[in-house]
């Protein structure tokens, strides 16, 4: 009988420990949506060989940019002319990352 209890008390600790690493698991997610990179929109200016794009901001800064991975399993094309949503790295402000088609 003494060994049924602990091993009761043992399994609801490590489910109450489970729980806990769960909910800090959400919570540093939730809080790390890349806080780093700045948003922006531009316009593709030339396309490049590999994925990659000159883009031009709005200021008049052209940027280097590569497609996110999503937008690559995706097939998205995109073509001179059209407007896009980039996130540029905060370590080289001259690359960035497009993350959305606009149009």
């Amino acid at each position: 009988m003494g060994n049924e209890k602990r091993t009761r008390a043992r399994k609801s600790r490590s489910r109450r420990v489970d729980k806990k690493a769960i909910e800090e698991g959400r919570r540093r997610r939730e809080g790390s949506s890349d806080s780093k990179s700045q948003e922006a929109e531009g316009t593709i200016s030339a396309v490049l060989a590999g994925t990659m794009f000159k883009v031009k901001l709005s200021n008049g800064h052209e940027l280097l940019a590569h497609i996110s991975g999503k937008m690559r399993k995706r097939f998205i094309r995109l073509v001179v002319g059209d407007r896009v949503k980039l996130e540029v790295s905060p370590y080289d402000i001259d690359k960035a990352r497009i993350t959305y088609r606009l149009g």
